[in-house]
């Protein structure tokens, strides 16, 4: 609880919460350590993103990752940093062919 007060505004409660989502899910353990648990992950941030950002081109954009960098394009919601990324991206993805 003490290393999440410094992240998020969050109530013990809240926490408690999402941990035992996350335990039912399998997506952390907890080991009892007297009269408190430690929890440790189980799936890695890269298997979650790669999960969760499928699943959201799956449910929104019929798996295509163009009409998402259409849509934010469209919402003025790509920086120019965004759009050189792209570039620079694609311009990879092309030389590896």
């Amino acid at each position: 609880m003490a290393a999440l007060r410094g992240e998020q505004p969050w109530q013990e409660g809240t926490i408690k919460a999402l941990l035992n989502r996350l335990l039912r899910k399998r997506a952390v353990r907890a080991e009892r350590d007297g009269r408190r648990f430690l929890y440790s992950p189980l799936v890695s941030r890269d298997e979650w993103l790669l999960t969760e950002s499928r699943g959201l081109l799956d449910r929104l954009f019929s798996g295509r990752v163009a009409p998402l960098a259409a849509h934010f394009s469209r919402h003025g919601k790509l920086t120019k940093r965004d759009i050189a990324d792209l570039r620079r991206l694609l311009a990879e993805l092309d030389d590896d062919k």
